[in-house]
């Protein structure tokens, strides 16, 4: 825990009275966990370390890593810890904790993370959103983290809670963009920090130049890698990684991860799409609308059954063309992800 006269010395309350312990110095670890800080990061890798010490760097199989979302409820919590344990088993180079719109589920996010670091042995990066946030909440989730031994974090602008297409509006005594984010983060000390990329740019982007320079923007402000928005067509994935290289040689060497979506449910997966501004490709939209077929109810499996395939498709076309990790969303599931690795080959050797 933090120490009690640093606890002391800088609780504050925020506007629903909640406390927080906001740190306005460098969060060093040493400080935090009262621990030597090479002992610290000997046992709490980079994501960067993570992937590149892999079986991948040996001439083995890729790493992969999966996302996780902070549970509603207590039927929902432990539908996760399922997931969890069978993740562990399988072991991910890591797992990452999504972040509510608006700081929704900002206490679980924490708590959950957390638990995840203390009781397993997966690596967790915990994802922080500056959307409806202050400088001072964004300084405490981070002391927040590193009082959970969370050193890596994923930054991102976030979207704004209610119609995540809306208008982005910032806090007034927050940041405005993912970048400054990611200087704050990295000012609080010994962090290590990854940001979003899109294949398909960003909705929020003119074009796909902006796109390039926004994300080189991220990096050059400290970002050690990047995790991209869930795709359907691989070739958006190489085109990205080919425009960064193009713009910034230096910054197109550090790793774009690419997330996957086995679709499991057409309804579902279209939501996500239409909350995250990205598409289906034509051809896999008609095919997937007719397993899904005309009834009231969609035909699941056999949706499931394409969405494993294609999921596979897309794995073996990025371990080809020299991705450095495979990122799985799961919904909190174990199955869909743990078929698709299975198709791969890809057994507990798969990742560090």
């Amino acid at each position: 825990m933090v120490p009690a006269a640093v606890t002391e010395a800088y609780r504050r309350r925020d506007a629903g009275g909640r406390a927080w312990s906001t740190y306005a110095w460098p969060v060093t670890f040493d400080a935090v966990r009262g621990r030597n800080s090479a002992g610290w990061e000997t046992q709490t890798p980079s994501i960067v370390d993570r992937i590149r010490s892999s079986d991948s760097s040996r001439g083995g199989r890729i790493p992969f890593s999966v996302e996780f979302s902070p549970p509603r409820d207590e039927a929902a919590e432990a539908r996760l810890w399922r997931a969890v344990r069978a993740f562990e088993r399988l072991n991910p180079a890591f797992v990452s904790m999504t972040y509510g719109a608006g700081g929704s589920t900002r206490d679980r996010t924490v708590r959950v993370t957390g638990e995840i670091a203390d009781e397993t042995t997966l690596l967790p990066v915990a994802h922080l959103t500056a959307v409806g946030h202050s400088i001072d909440e964004l300084r405490a989730m981070c002391g927040a983290y590193a009082d959970r031994g969370i050193s890596n974090v994923l930054v991102l602008r976030g979207d704004p809670p209610g119609d995540p297409l809306g208008e982005w509006v910032k806090h007034p005594e927050g940041v405005e963009y993912a970048e400054e984010l990611v200087r704050l983060v990295r000012d609080m000390g010994d962090f290590h920090v990854g940001v979003a990329s899109f294949p398909e740019g960003h909705y929020r982007a003119p074009d796909l130049d902006h796109d390039t320079k926004y994300l080189v923007q991220k990096l050059r402000a400290g970002a050690e890698y990047s995790i991209t928005q869930m795709f359907f067509d691989v070739e958006d994935y190489l085109r990205l990684r080919d425009r960064v290289a193009a713009y910034d040689p230096e910054q197109g060497e550090k790793p774009i991860i690419p997330e996957i979506m086995p679709i499991t449910s057409l309804r579902s997966a279209r939501r996500s799409l239409e909350l995250s501004g990205s598409r289906l490709p034509a051809e896999l939209d008609e095919r997937l609308r007719r397993a899904a077929g005309d009834g009231p109810e969609e035909n699941r499996a056999a949706v499931r059954e394409i969405g494993i395939e294609v999921a596979t498709e897309m794995a073996e076309r990025l371990i080809s063309e020299g991705a450095p990790c495979l990122h799985f969303i799961t919904l909190n599931f174990a199955r869909a992800t743990s078929e698709v690795l299975a198709n791969l080959g890809m057994s507990a050797s798969a990742a560090v």
